[in-house]
């Protein structure tokens, strides 16, 4: 009797320990199941978060076109009110709305006094190199603003504007009054000329010169929408005119008694007497407290 009582015991004792093992076999594929299901949830979470992080990426964002039908397109010419004794040039408030409202430039900021030379270059007559010279020497950079006929024709004059560190500005293919233009012929003369110029050189331009200083609030926006900022003046003067050049110390004196901080100066390099008067113009501005500054 004692003997079935011990090998009763015996046998519970085994099965329980059998027990004990498939109990923990079981909490092993559990505790297994519960670790794959912990990661799978993280794995989900993980791509859930790279899946919102793709969402949460913005397009670029792009130039909100106007209507450009709702917008005036009266014609306006640029001009300026000389200051006295050096003072800043005014300017009319149907100028300054439009210019100001897209950014346009025509007098810079006054800090330090800084002049900023502009130079418009319709054709080429024979005085660019020497222009380039003198401000090589000043150690003075400027923007040249080119027309299509000066692309095609002066491209080794281009190429030591921009191997010498001056900007090259988009003057239009063919110099039209833009407001007299329909939106797609506004567009065509400004990005041909930039699409020759940066199959040419690589480059793109910033800045646009309206021909002739012409603009309208159409104009404007158009040209704003297409990534340019549109670039007026502070000073100029009656230089352009080839048969009626009064000498270089005319162009000096006519220079150097409007200079005023801020200033974007705009000369056209057809001029004789500005070519000749420039590197003298150079110094007595610097004399006179003004350094040249770059757009």
């Amino acid at each position: 009797m004692r003997n079935i009582l011990i090998c009763l015991m015996v046998l519970c004792l085994c099965g329980g320990c059998t027990k004990v093992e498939e109990n923990d076999i079981e909490n092993d594929v559990v505790i297994d199941n519960q670790e794959e299901t912990i990661e799978t949830k993280e794995e989900v979470k993980e791509e859930k978060k790279e899946e919102t992080k793709v969402e949460e990426v913005k397009e670029p964002e792009i130039l909100v076109e106007e209507e450009t039908s709702k917008l005036s397109n009266k014609t306006i010419g640029w001009y300026f009110m000389k200051g006295k004794d050096h003072a800043r040039s005014t300017f009319g408030k149907e100028l300054t709305t439009p210019a100001d409202k897209y950014g346009a430039i025509y007098l810079m900021p006054e800090e330090g006094n800084k002049i900023y030379l502009t130079f418009d270059e319709g054709y080429e007559n024979g005085y660019t190199g020497k222009i380039l010279d003198t401000l090589k020497e000043k150690n003075v950079k400027a923007i040249f603003f080119i027309t299509g006929p000066y692309l095609e024709k002066e491209k080794e004059l281009i190429q030591r504007m921009i191997d010498e560190g001056h900007q090259v500005g988009n003057h239009t293919i063919n110099h039209p009054s833009l407001p007299s233009l329909s939106d797609k012929k506004v567009e065509d003369e400004v990005l041909d000329l930039d699409r020759k110029f940066y199959e040419e050189f690589g480059k793109s331009m910033k800045y646009l010169r309206p021909p002739m200083g012409e603009f309208s609030e159409r104009t404007l926006s158009i040209t704003k929408s297409l990534g340019y900022t549109n670039v007026f003046w502070s000073f100029a003067y009656r230089d352009w005119e080839t048969d009626n050049q009064k000498g270089k110390d005319h162009a000096y004196n006519t220079v150097i008694n409007a200079l005023h901080p801020g200033e974007v100066m705009l000369l056209h390099a057809v001029s004789k007497d500005n070519a000749e008067a420039l590197g003298d113009i150079i110094d007595k501005a610097r004399e006179m407290g003004y350094e040249f500054g770059e757009l």
